[in-house]
């Protein structure tokens, strides 16, 4: 079955590359950030990112794994994802008190040899709720995501 969204999603990616694409997951979900995170030994590196406040963004800050939520993700009893709505409030693990990301909704990225990559990432540093439908459709998107970086050089061209 077919994630909710997915021939959308692939019809922008498509037609208006990578940043519009993003700008489509983005505008389904009440989180503020849609990023892509590239792991990087002991750094987040961020590859790409729309901010709902600031469309003109097109990048973000790196972030030490350490304070990264995302570094979570690759925790094998996530089952290649992560999402909370409060990190304060979830029993799974320890807050970062480096990070100000509250909410956050992110699934992993591999790589053509099943590496993991990054993620491919929703967040916000207010308290939001995921859609249910979301992991489905950033987990049917990531790979294409991955394969258009790739093809653009890890840019994101449109």
């Amino acid at each position: 079955m077919q994630a909710h969204g997915f021939p959308e999603f692939e019809a922008t990616l498509d037609s208006a590359g990578v940043h519009a694409a993003l700008v489509f997951l983005n505008k389904r979900t009440s989180h503020r950030f849609t990023g892509i995170y590239r792991y990087d030994g002991e750094m987040l590196r961020n590859v790409a990112l729309v901010d709902k406040f600031a469309p003109d963004a097109r990048t973000g800050g790196d972030v030490t794994m350490g304070d990264a939520y995302c570094a979570l993700v690759r925790d094998a009893d996530l089952g290649d994802e992560l999402v909370f709505e409060d990190a304060a409030d979830d029993p799974r693990f320890e807050p970062k008190p480096g990070s100000p990301v509250v909410s956050y909704c992110g699934v992993l990225l591999r790589d053509e040899a099943g590496k993991p990559f990054g993620t491919l990432c929703h967040y916000d540093v207010r308290r939001c709720q995921a859609p249910s439908h979301d992991t489905a459709l950033l987990h049917a998107a990531g790979p294409r995501l991955l394969e258009r970086l790739r093809t653009n050089g890890l840019s994101v061209q449109d």
